[in-house]
């Protein structure tokens, strides 16, 4: 296999090509390192790269690939992990000068999870700081370059350097977290598959925390499959993190053979459309008719709720007082030194008094327990993961007022699904008339991902959207 078909290879498409010998995982992860040397000074979705321990892994891997034996599908496969994650003696930096001499002990338990599998870890990439953004700008590391255009358009946050990296094909998948959207924005602003996992899902010891009751573990990759197998990999008890006890762990491939004959799917015509892009509600319509000719039962519902919820300006400064406790040195001593829109949004949680707080976390719980009747039979929901596309950077960070508004407007979508506890899938399905990627995103509720992986699938395989590769001759 020529090596210049290395970039875009799904982690599938690895595996067969390891175990046929017509390609190595040394050979892999240095093709990788030269194009992301090559490419990354100006896309920008690495923080810092892990070339000496990418190597060793890759050799390890290469000698597991010994006659009769069958190391895992994810042996030798590369992949890159967002900032938050500990990688043992580099730093962590959270998307912060201020941490650049933090360097970790251990791995993160989901890098050890997927280094027991055999994977290599190429590197970190950038994030907002303290994942606190669903835009994907950051101050003061530096904002990753959407690959969909040559002019500088936002990559969508905070996972935005995995996104960028997967996107441009520098590793065939990374992890982000999730709380209020940070693996589901990127995906769909880059054209990507992106996992938001139900909380407890995946063990998150070693990850720098956002919010307790929110943060979550996901994968950003090119295929349905390919996050599956990422998401089967780290998925289990973590003993550290106690969201993870008495989580089942699933086989969540056995489930992927796409029959969905018969399934009832909802699109909610309350809150999830209002305001979208026109051709996004276009491209996600066109989707839910696509999963009607696959055998899928389509029904439009109304789920008031959502409008209520986020209505509420608790809901948002929620996130931010638990920020804010996460985070309370570098607010009191260096606030003039972090990102000023992180830090503005940030400190407002210490507004929210503790009976507030708490009255809040009792809303979100009766929340879900009214869509969840409201729901009935139907087993997930097919709605626009962001309202609108990718932006210009420079639209969009002309002053507090425009960042606000876009940011918002990234995360309506995907935060009610997080106050809900759903599992979340992003698919690429469609782009605007200026190229640029519209992701459909289907909900499903906790702990549900074979399913709403089975549908993705399905989704998938009968559409080319996620063949899709941005054009990269403008980077010279």
């Amino acid at each position: 296999m020529k090596v210049s078909a290395i970039p875009y290879l799904s982690i599938t498409d690895l595996a067969r090509a390891y175990r046929n010998r017509s390609l190595s995982p040394v050979e892999v992860t240095r093709a990788l390192l030269d194009r992301i040397q090559e490419i990354d000074p100006t896309l920008k979705a690495f923080i810092r790269l892990t070339p000496e321990r990418a190597l060793a892994e890759a050799e390890k891997a290469e000698a597991a690939f010994r006659p009769g034996a069958d190391p895992g599908l994810l042996c030798g496969i590369p992949y890159a992990v967002k900032d938050l994650f500990d990688v043992r003696d580099f730093p962590t930096t959270a998307g912060t000068r201020l941490l650049n001499r933090h360097r970790a002990k251990t791995d993160a338990h989901a890098v050890e999870r997927l280094a027991g599998a055999g994977m290599v870890l190429i590197g970190k990439t950038r994030t907002v700081q303290f994942a606190y953004g669903g835009v994907g700008i950051n101050h003061d590391q530096g904002t990753p370059h959407n690959p969909w255009q040559e002019q500088h358009y936002v990559p969508g946050g905070s996972s935005s350097g995995s996104a960028v990296a997967v996107s441009a094909g520098m590793v065939p998948a990374a992890l982000g977290t999730d709380t209020a959207g940070s693996v589901r924005i990127p995906a769909s602003l880059c054209g990507l598959v992106g996992l938001k996992t139900t909380w407890g899902r995946i063990g998150r010891t070693g990850v720098y925390p956002l919010s307790f009751h929110l943060d979550s573990i996901g994968p950003l990759t090119r295929t349905v499959p390919d996050a599956a197998l990422i998401c089967q990999a780290l998925q289990g008890l973590d003993p550290r993190d106690e969201a993870t006890r008495c989580v089942p762990a699933p086989d969540l491939l056995s489930d992927l053979p796409p029959d969905i004959q018969g399934l009832p799917l909802g699109v909610p015509e309350t809150v999830f459309f209002d305001q979208a892009d026109p051709q996004t509600e276009n491209a996600v319509r066109r989707a839910a008719a696509v999963f009607q000719s696959l055998g899928a039962e389509i029904r439009s519902l109304e789920i008031p709720e959502a409008a209520e919820i986020l209505a509420d300006r608790n809901g948002a400064l929620f996130t931010a007082a638990e920020a804010c406790v996460v985070n309370e040195v570098f607010l009191d001593r260096h606030f003039a030194e972090l990102d000023p829109v992180v830090a503005r949004r940030m400190i407002a949680g210490r507004k929210l008094p503790a009976t507030d707080y708490i009255a809040t976390w009792r809303k979100w719980l009766a929340f879900r327990e009214q869509v969840q009747g409201r729901l009935g039979d139907i087993e997930a929901l097919i709605v626009p993961t962001t309202r609108l596309p990718a932006a210009p950077l420079e639209e969009v960070d002309c002053s507090w007022e425009t960042y606000q508004a876009f940011n918002a407007g990234y995360l309506r979508n995907t935060f009610i699904g997080s106050l809900l506890n759903w599992c979340a899938v992003s698919v690429p399905c469609g782009f605007t008339d200026q190229g640029l990627p519209i992701g459909l995103m289907i909900c499903g509720q906790p702990f549900q991902e074979s399913l709403i992986l089975r549908l993705a699938l399905a989704y998938e395989q009968a559409t080319s959207w996620h063949q899709a590769r941005p054009d990269l001759t403008w980077i010279q």
